[in-house]
C-alpha cells in the first residue's frame, strides 16, 4: 500500500486541478524523508508567488535544483536562485534545464543574472553556464572581452554575432585555446591559418573539415588516408580529389562525399553510399538552412534520405515541400515532419503513432495540435491491437462507460489512459487509486475530489 500511495503521491502532485492549499501543503514535504517534493509538484505551470516562495525556501536543495532546471518555471522566478547557499543549486540554475522536447522552447535567463553567475566563486557554477545551451546570443557574444578564457571561448561558438574587431581581437587571442578556437573559425577564408592549425594535433580533424586548404595539404592527407571523413566535406577540396574520395572503400568516407552541397543531384546518387536505417540525417548545411527556401528545396527534393530526412526537421517547409515528404516512402522523414512541422498531416501523424506506439516519437506525435480526436472511439474502441484502443479516449465523444470499460483493459496502457480520464465514473476512479499500476493516473485525473487528494496526502505521510 505504501507503493501504491507513493505513485499516487506523484499523480496527485501532477494533477492540473490541484488547489493551492494542497499543493502548499505538498511542497513543503521532504519525500521519502529526504528526497524533497515530487518533482512533478515543482514541474508545474504558473506556479504562484506563494507556491513559488515554499520552493525557495525549502530546506532539501534538491527541491531547488528541480525548480532551477525547470522548463515551466519563468526565467525571473528562477533566476530567483541565483544566490542560493548551494552552489549545487546555483550551477543547476547556471545551466538551465536539460532536456528539451521539440516543441518545447526554452526562455534563458535574463543577462544580468547570468553575468552574476559568471562570477561567482565557485567553479562548477562559472563551467555550468558556459556549458549552458540556453544563454542569449547577446550575452554570449559579450563574453568576447572577459576576463576568463573560458568565457572568451564561448564567446567564439557566437561568431556569427560578433563584431570583426571582436573577432581579429580573439583571433590574436593570448591565450593558446581562444586563439586556436578563433582560427578555426576564420580558416575558411584563410588558407595560411588552415596551414598553421594542420600543424597542430589538436586542430587537424576541423581544419580538414572547414578550412581552405591548400592543394598539397589535400593531397598529402588523401595519400596518408587520414581523417578522410573530416576532409571528405570540406568545401574547397579540390574536385578531382573529391572524385576520388567518391570510390574510396571506405563506407563513411563515400557518405561525406555524397551529402556535399554543391554535388548536382545525378553526381550525388552516383556515389555507392550506405544509409542506416535510424540515422537522423544531421547534415550540417541542411541543419544551417532550415529557414532557407532553397536549401529545403534541394535537400527536399533530393533521391538522398539523409537530406530529405535533414529537411524534414524544419518547421519552415513551405507547403508544396511538405506535402512532398509526406508522400516521402522513408519512415524517418515521417518521424521528423511528426516532430517538427506544425502542419504537419494527420496521415504521417497517424502513420508515426501506428509504426511507434508506445514510445517517445508516438506520444509527441498524439500531442501534435493536429492529432486526430473526433471519431476515434467508433473506430478504435474494440480493435484487438491495445495501442489503437488507447486512441478511443481521446475521442471526445466516447461515453463514461465506455471510459470505465477501457480503465479494465486487458492492456496496461489503455488502463491508464482510461483511469486518467475526467469522464471515469467517480466510484470507478476512486478504486482505481488503490490498484498499483494506475494510481498515478487515478491521482492525476482532474475530476479526482479535492478530499481524495487530502487522503493521498495523509496516507502518503505529507504533513498537515
Amino acid at each position: 500500500m505504501v507503493a501504491v500511495y507513493s505513485s499516487a503521491l506523484s499523480g496527485v502532485a501532477s494533477n492540473p486541478a490541484l488547489p493551492t492549499w494542497l499543493l502548499l501543503r505538498l511542497l513543503a514535504h521532504d519525500e521519502n524523508g529526504g528526497d524533497g517534493p515530487p518533482r512533478l509538484a515543482v514541474h508545474r505551470a504558473g506556479l504562484t508567488e506563494s507556491a513559488v516562495a515554499v520552493i525557495l525556501a525549502h530546506p532539501n536543495p534538491d527541491a531547488r535544483i528541480d525548480f532551477a532546471m525547470s522548463t515551466k518555471a519563468e526565467p525571473e522566478q528562477r533566476a530567483r536562485l541565483a544566490d542560493d547557499p548551494s552552489a549545487k543549486v546555483r550551477a543547476a540554475l547556471a545551466y538551465g534545464p536539460e532536456w528539451r522536447k521539440p516543441r518545447t522552447k526554452v526562455a534563458p535567463l535574463p543577462d544580468a543574472v547570468c553575468a552574476r553567475l559568471l562570477d561567482d566563486h565557485e567553479p562548477s557554477v562559472r563551467e555550468a553556464l558556459l556549458d549552458s545551451p540556453h544563454l542569449t546570443p547577446s550575452f554570449a557574444a559579450s563574453l568576447a572581452t572577459h576576463h576568463d578564457p573560458a568565457a572568451r571561448r564561448r564567446a567564439v561558438r557566437a561568431w556569427d554575432a560578433l563584431p570583426p574587431e571582436r573577432r581579429a581581437a580573439l583571433s590574436a587571442d593570448a591565450d593558446p585555446e581562444v586563439r586556436r578556437d578563433a582560427t578555426l573559425r576564420e580558416c575558411a577564408r584563410d588558407a595560411r591559418l588552415t596551414a598553421e592549425l594542420l600543424r597542430d594535433p589538436a586542430s587537424v580533424p576541423e581544419a580538414l573539415r572547414r578550412g581552405l586548404l591548400g592543394r598539397a595539404d589535400a593531397e598529402r592527407f588523401v595519400a596518408e588516408r587520414t581523417h578522410l571523413v573530416a576532409l571528405a566535406e570540406n568545401p574547397s577540396l579540390p574536385a578531382d580529389l573529391v572524385d576520388r574520395l567518391a570510390l574510396d572503400p571506405d563506407d563513411g568516407v563515400r557518405l561525406a562525399v555524397s551529402l556535399r552541397p554543391e554535388l548536382s543531384e545525378a553526381r550525388r546518387m552516383a556515389v555507392d553510399f550506405p544509409v542506416e536505417q535510424f540515422d537522423r540525417g544531421d547534415v550540417e548545411w541542411v541543419r544551417d538552412g532550415l529557414a532557407d527556401p532553397d536549401v529545403l528545396r534541394r535537400a527536399a527534393t533530393s533521391a538522398h534520405p539523409l537530406l530529405r530526412r535533414a529537411a524534414a526537421m524544419s518547421p519552415c517547409l513551405p507547403p508544396e515541400l511538405l506535402r512532398l515528404l509526406a508522400e516521402d516512402e522513408d519512415f524517418i522523414v515521417h518521424t521528423h515532419l511528426a516532430l517538427h512541422h506544425p502542419d504537419a498531416p494527420v496521415e504521417v501523424l497517424m502513420h508515426v503513432y501506428s509504426r511507434l506506439g508506445g514510445t517517445f516519437s508516438a506520444w509527441m506525435a498524439t500531442t501534435h495540435p493536429r492529432f486526430p480526436r473526433e471519431g476515434l472511439a467508433a473506430r478504435y474502441a474494440d480493435h484487438p491491437d491495445g495501442i489503437y484502443r488507447l486512441l478511443a479516449v481521446r475521442d471526445p465523444a466516447a461515453a463514461p462507460e465506455l471510459i470505465e470499460r477501457l480503465s479494465r483493459d486487458p492492456d496496461v496502457k489503455v488502463r491508464q489512459e482510461a483511469t486518467g480520464d475526467p469522464r471515469l465514473p467517480l466510484p470507478r476512479l476512486r478504486e482505481t487509486l488503490h490498484i498499483p499500476d494506475v494510481a498515478f493516473d487515478a491521482a492525476s485525473n482532474p475530476a479526482l475530489p479535492e478530499s481524495d487528494m487530502a487522503t493521498v496526502l495523509d496516507a502518503a505521510g505529507v504533513g498537515a
